[in-house]
């Protein structure tokens, strides 16, 4: 017997660009009705059943953990796929991705090139996730967005100061306060800023007035409801610490430059910190930072993602 219904169409999250800005909202306003439930106690296992494979090429706690334990308050299992896999070496990536989607629902890919995950969801056949790739990191941009917005209460009239490396999670950032209308300023060194490219993207996304970029880290915190930093050197680029050290040495987020900027101001840091670099002790265990929040969001957001991803939004929201 042939069934008449529609099947819905797989979504991937590989980047922010990815994302209308309708799509982010209905995901910030699934992750409150979850977030709001679980305080409450109320048991959501729309995700009974559900399988999530986490395959990892770098290290992770916050990626990891945040998404292992959303999908088990779902209701689902996750299994995490390192290198005993074989990912890309035993076989071919496509012939892994074909035969990995058969047996899961949702997979999440922390890999060091971004085409690995480009490639990997055109030949799945379920859902992608993207967990960090050189060039992007959209479940941590989201968390970012939804916690400054649930602090504040609105998105509106935020301005978030970028200090430092102009790295993944800033061009995923970016690209977010382009969609929703946020206005981002960023003190980034010549030679690690948004290529002419990316900045061309991050206009036609909306971003007609930014991002904006300055030399002086003061002048962009001046106006900033958020300080936001991260790493000056990232995974892969260990070979260049040094050099980043001395380039990024002014940029350091401390007492000082949170002095200059607005008291309500708060500050964010994507973790992991190198304290003593790019943000010192005072300032992330100050009364102004919310980084662990931040993080605790992470978790929040994503079990959001995967169940707009899985089409379980009207299922979540009609009764709420």
């Amino acid at each position: 017997m042939h069934s008449n219904s529609i099947k819905p169409r797989i979504r991937h999250l590989l980047t922010v660009e990815s994302l209308s800005p309708d799509e982010i909202r209905m995901i910030f306003r699934i992750t409150r009705e979850l977030k709001a439930r679980r305080a409450q106690g109320i048991a959501c296992p729309f995700l009974a059943g559900r399988v999530l494979a986490l395959l990892f090429e770098k290290p992770s706690l916050r990626t990891r953990v945040s998404f292992e334990a959303g999908i088990a308050q779902l209701g689902g299992t996750s299994l995490y796929l390192g290198a005993e896999t074989g990912f890309g070496k035993r076989e071919s990536s496509v012939d892994f991705a074909r035969v990995l989607g058969q047996y899961v629902d949702l997979v999440v890919i922390r890999a060091f090139s971004h085409e690995t995950v480009v490639t990997f969801a055109q030949h799945a056949g379920c859902s992608v996730i993207n967990g960090l790739t050189d060039h992007a990191h959209p479940c941590q941009a989201l968390a970012d967005l939804y916690t400054i917005e649930e602090h504040f209460g609105t998105l509106e009239g935020q301005t978030i100061a970028w200090v430092g490396d102009g790295n993944n999670v800033a061009r995923s950032l970016a690209m977010g306060c382009a969609k929703l209308g946020v206005r981002l300023i960023m003190a980034t060194p010549s030679g690690y800023r948004f290529s002419e490219q990316y900045v061309s993207q991050l206009r036609q996304a909306g971003m007609t007035a930014g991002p904006e970029v300055v030399d002086d880290p003061v002048e962009a915190v001046r106006q900033a409801s958020v300080v936001y930093t991260d790493v000056w050197t990232s995974m892969g680029q260990e070979a260049e610490t040094e050099e980043r050290r001395r380039v990024f040495a002014p940029y350091q987020v401390n007492s000082r430059l949170m002095s200059f900027a607005p008291k309500q101001s708060v500050f964010m840091h994507c973790m992991p910190a190198h304290r003593g670099e790019e943000v010192t002790d005072e300032v992330i265990d100050g009364p102004q930072s919310i980084v662990v929040i931040q993080a605790a969001n992470r978790m929040h957001v994503q079990k959001g993602i995967m169940v707009w991803l899985l089409n379980l939004a009207d299922a979540l929201l009609s009764g709420s």
